[in-house]
């Protein structure tokens, strides 16, 4: 699994819940290391070992945890250049949607070996929409789903997000547009603006 993997859930943990929990939950994964280096890769047992740790460590269900690294990824502070990069999927929340499809080979445009699971948007009409989310690392539609409830705000969309169910690597959302102008969204600029 590629290192910045791995280094989200370290900064999503020790951001969200200090760094003793996140020495706490490698201590239970049984690594013998406390950082992720992000250009590197590991095994691939390693990150759900790492995710059931933890979700122990913070006594929470493993979906529950990965729907807030979701969150974390487009929301917090220290992540801000990935929901920029998001943003550049469209104007509006249907667009973001239909640029979903696109992701991993935009991920691997700026890290060459960085492989993000398969994604597939299904249209059923204008305002239903099912999310195909194919990962070795079970989970990872609830990752999509902390980034969709955000983004959705960020847009200034109403939308009803349903994990629908897993199977054979495949994990499917069910998304519901409600009001796609519900409210007024965050503001985007095209440039980055200096602190």
């Amino acid at each position: 699994m590629h290192g910045l993997i791995n280094r989200a859930i370290q900064c999503f943990v020790t951001d969200s819940y200090g760094a003793d929990k996140w020495v706490e939950a490698t201590r239970v994964a049984d690594l013998d290391f406390v950082e992720f280096e992000a250009m590197l890769t590991y095994d691939d047992d390693i990150t759900p070992a790492l995710l059931d740790a933890v979700s122990d460590v913070l006594d929470r269900p493993r979906d529950e945890v990965m729907e807030d690294i979701g969150t974390y990824l487009v929301s917090h502070p220290n992540v801000e250049a990935l929901r920029r990069l998001l943003r550049f999927g469209g104007v509006t929340f249907v667009e973001f949607l239909h640029s979903l499809d696109d992701l991993p080979d935009r991920a691997r445009l700026a890290v060459s070996d960085l492989n993000l699971p398969r994604i597939e948007l299904r249209d059923h009409s204008p305002t239903q929409f099912s999310l195909i989310c194919q990962s070795p690392v079970a989970g990872y539609g609830h990752v999509m789903m902390g980034i969709l409830r955000t983004m959705a705000d960020d847009y200034g969309t109403l939308a009803m997000l349903e994990h629908t169910g897993a199977g054979n690597g495949v994990e499917t959302i069910s998304v519901s547009l409600i009001e796609t102008e519900f409210a007024e969204g965050r503001v985007f600029d095209l440039g980055a603006r200096a602190s």
